[in-house]
């Protein structure tokens, strides 16, 4: 049997796929959050290492050290961010997909 274009599926399959498609958004949220804390973590880490450089070695190369590693922590902050909105922004625009064929699947009442 053909289904029609307006014709509603009540099938528990369908429904099963409808929510794997939502578990599946809501685990690549999850995994966008943990790359963004993954990128707040290293940069915190070359934040403390170039705190402690400084203390570490006396001398003119420890301050050029200690500043490049600061830049480097910054920059891995900035990267962290870009990547986590650009990354939510394409999650979003998935999500409504799964949203277009709810209406197919799923009686309306």
């Amino acid at each position: 049997m053909e289904e029609t274009k307006g014709e509603q599926i009540n099938s528990p399959f369908k429904k099963d796929l409808i929510l794997r498609e939502e578990l599946a958004i809501q685990r690549t949220f999850l995994a966008n959050q943990s790359t963004f804390l993954s990128f707040l973590r290293s940069s915190m880490y070359f934040l403390v290492a170039g705190l402690s450089v400084n203390k570490l070695v006396d001398g003119n190369e420890a301050v050029i050290f200690e500043y490049i590693l600061f830049v480097i922590s910054g920059l891995l902050l900035v990267v962290g961010i870009i990547n986590y909105f650009r990354n939510h922004k394409k999650i979003k625009q998935s999500e409504i997909h799964i949203g277009d064929y709810k209406l197919k699947y799923e009686k309306v009442e």
